[in-house]
């Protein structure tokens, strides 16, 4: 499945946004304001000459009336244009363009829609220029705002397999996205933990499949489980009633079938469908499991069947089949798939996948359907229509869209929100990753190395939600609120990452809105945050804090701040082992909790550094630099202090500056099977004077990296050098027996330490 530093403060004070800069998101295209305001009230007449805008007007009514109490009369012609809400819609079923223009002046609201779904756009700006609490005049600035979507696919997915989550709450969720004009709800529906949907064919996919016997607790590595029979599904009804709702909104529901992996829920139900005939539980733990489907007729026979029910159930183009982490081991040992590669002429298990995914689209095309699937369905050829869900990082969509294959972005780095988004010392337990507020504002869904013909196969992007570690709904709404709020402005096309602050000045207007709902946000986007960066005075490093308002006290010797401890105003330089503290004050009084960043300085610290590889774009937030910034990766909390490459080596050179005298190098690594992260083959020592010809000095093997459990000290004889090479490569490929076998290891890497 699939930085900068950051103190955690809650600041309930004003933040410094202009007044006068109106809540919306996502921006408008074009916004004119104007002097002067609107007043709403019972007396205010819709005027409307089409009726078969009834739904979208339903909806603002029922907006108004929970909000304020009142609804307003609809008619179809008024003696005066004064105190109306006038509406125009040129082609009401027009389900592709979203294009609508509002006009408030100090008389009139007009919306010039091209399409009910316009004007259903029009009210949600409309909703969010009313005043949030219920006065008894509700003003609306004047203005003129044309506007209309950029990109087609503005997505969210929830995964409802690894925890349950009940129809109410479902259809919250669809509000959300209605509130923020995102249109694709992604609903993760089977995996190996759990099989949500009713398939009447098949009874036993939900009175077995969705069911299991317990549930990991804590981490992946502490390996724990509660033991308590943990599960639920919905019905054929329950499923149509979400539809329902979600097309009211004017969203679109795309479900997730996994094949041929992530489906041990399946086979728990079937177990004659697998390789080796079971039997299986239901997966308990996380990850990545080596049972996958077999490629045989009968397992065809029940995709075809489940696929039928599931495409009457929604009306959807697209049909998400999965096609991620789907190990081969079961395949390569299985005497019917290598008969099958051999039958069919494929040159190996990846070639196998890619003719199962293939018979699996021609039945969807059959069927008036199409076809998306995570980026792996890419490895052994793609199926003719299929569209593809980029989600480890850009690649395999530059790749898909250079084919002429339509691409959804979803990459980890920018919207994996079951990643942290804030310090993750202060954030509840998260599968890794560290993707703040700003992060997902500077996605660009189109990649530069496409040409204007590739970027129009680029449909848009889509934030996912995978719930490892999210067992209820408030933790749902605290991982996607404020986050789903930035992508909701990238997709719309309006974004500007140049200009996050405006966007963050509208976007904090919008947490009164979350109070009023009772939605359970994140406030991480209160957080100090900093920049460590070499020092300019060539020792060291710099610590900068940057916060919303002045007022940080700081201290540097491990005690805790006060009011009266030293103010933030400049830089930090830090050039001993230390450990800074600090908090934000108001008028003399704490207003928020007190945080830590201990430093550990070497002679690497703050020197330059250069890698052969670079990290991966998913975990590389700081890059290079991460490895000498002084600050040693959480070993238990997977954030921003560490750097991933996957299937690649790490080969960095540090430049000490002059020559030293050195005996001692440490180095930090991570271990965690369940996310395919794995130690490296060795670690090597290597020393130069020149930077050019290295001598080898030490190497540390795979096994005594176990033992020293990840913190890896390599002592030898006093060296006198200017350069040092820390060599370490990656473990390959996983081995059976592990999750992910087959795949590309990734190795984790943070502090490089010189003594």
């Amino acid at each position: 499945m699939p930085r900068l530093f950051v103190l955690f403060l809650f600041l309930i004070a004003t933040v410094g946004f202009a007044q006068n800069q109106l809540p919306l998101i996502p921006q408008p295209k074009s916004l004119i304001q104007k002097e002067g305001s609107f007043t709403l009230n019972q007396g205010t007449l819709i005027l409307i000459g089409n009726s078969e805008s009834n739904n979208e007007i339903r909806l603002f009514n029922e907006f108004l009336k929970t909000n304020y109490g009142f609804e307003l009369i609809t008619t179809t012609n008024s003696k005066s244009p004064l105190n109306t809400l006038q509406i125009l819609v040129e082609n009401p079923n027009d389900v592709k363009n979203g294009a609508y223009e509002l006009n408030v002046s100090t008389t009139q609201i007009r919306i010039n829609a091209k399409s009910n779904l316009g004007l259903f756009y029009a009210f949600q700006t409309l909703q969010q220029l009313l005043p949030v609490t219920n006065k008894e005049e509700l003003k609306i600035q004047t203005l003129e705002i044309k506007d209309e979507p950029k990109y087609a696919w503005r997505g969210m997915h929830l995964d409802v397999c690894r925890h349950f989550f009940p129809i109410d709450f479902i259809k919250k969720y669809i509000d959300y996205l209605a509130m923020y004009k995102m249109n694709t709800f992604h609903w993760h529906l089977t995996d190996d933990q759990g099989w949500r949907i009713e398939i009447k064919k098949y009874p036993k996919l939900t009175e077995v499949g969705a069911w299991r016997k317990g549930s990991m607790v804590g981490h992946y590595n502490d390996q724990q489980f509660d033991n308590k029979k943990y599960g639920g599904f919905y019905t054929q009804e329950e499923i149509k009633e979400i539809v329902a709702y979600a097309k009211a909104r004017h969203i679109t529901v795309v479900p997730e079938i996994e094949m041929p992996g992530h489906a041990v829920a399946a086979l728990a139900s079937y177990p004659e469908l697998s390789c080796t005939g079971g039997p299986f539980d239901v997966a308990m733990q996380w990850g990545v499991l080596d049972d996958v489907l077999c490629p045989k007729e009968s397992t065809f026979q029940f995709l075809e069947a489940v696929l039928s029910e599931v495409i009457a159930l929604f009306p959807s183009e697209y049909i998400h089949i999965g096609g991620d982490e789907s190990p081969k081991v079961r395949w390569k040992n299985c005497a019917h798939c290598q008969a099958l590669i051999k039958k069919e002429g494929l040159k190996d298990e990846h070639e196998l996948q890619s003719y199962f995914i293939k018979r699996i689209e021609k039945f969807v095309n059959g069927k008036g359907r199409q076809i998306i699937g995570w980026d792996e369905i890419l490895e052994g050829g793609l199926a003719p229509n299929a569209a593809v869900m980029s989600w480890r990082g850009t690649e395999g969509g530059i790749n898909a869209a250079k084919q002429k294959h339509f691409v959804v972005m979803t990459p980890g780095s920018h919207c994996y929100f079951d990643h942290y988004q804030g310090e993750p010392k202060n954030e509840p337990v998260a599968i890794g990753g560290y993707t703040t507020v700003e992060k997902v504002y500077s996605l660009e869904p189109t990649p530069k190395e496409l040409t204007s013909e590739e970027a129009k196969y680029i449909l848009g992007a889509q934030g996912n939600v995978w719930t490892e570690y999210i067992n209820t709904p408030e933790h749902v709404e605290y991982m996607i609120m404020p986050r789903m709020a930035a992508l909701a402005e990238v997709v719309w096309g309006t974004s500007d990452a140049s200009k996050y602050q405006n966007f963050q000045n509208r976007l904090i207007q919008h947490f009164s809105v979350y109070d009023t709902k009772g939605i359970n946000y994140s406030r991480a986007l209160f957080e100090v945050t900093s920049k460590v960066s070499p020092s300019e005075k060539g020792k060291g490093v710099d610590f900068a804090l940057k916060s919303a308002n002045p007022g940080i006290c700081f201290t540097t010797d491990g005690t805790n701040p006060t009011a009266n401890s030293k103010k933030y105003t400049e830089s930090i330089l830090v050039t001993k082992n230390q450990t800074i503290k600090a908090a934000y004050f108001e008028n003399g009084k704490q207003k928020s909790a007190v945080i830590e960043q201990p430093f550990f300085i070497s002679k690497s610290t703050g020197k330059k550094i250069s890698l052969v590889n670079q990290p991966h774009e998913n975990y590389g937030i700081g890059g290079s630099f991460t490895l000498v910034d002084g600050m040693r990766g959480n070993m238990e909390k997977y954030g921003r202090d560490w750097i991933g490459f996957w299937g690649k080596d790490l080969n960095a050179t540090i430049d000490l500056g002059k020559k030293q005298c050195v005996s001692k190098v440490t180095v930090d690594v991570l271990t965690n099977d369940g996310s395919w992260i794995h130690y490296p083959k060795y670690i090597e020592v290597l020393v130069s004077k020149d930077g050019k010809t290295f001598q080898s000095i030490k190497k540390i093997t795979a096994e005594e990296i176990r033992k020293m459990k990840g913190i890896v000290t390599i002592e030898f004889d006093k060296q006198k050098t200017k350069y040092i090479k820390v060599i370490a490569p990656n473990a390959g490929k996983i081995p059976e027996g592990k999750p992910g076998a087959g795949s590309d290891c990734w190795l984790f890497v943070d502090e490089i330490m010189v003594e």
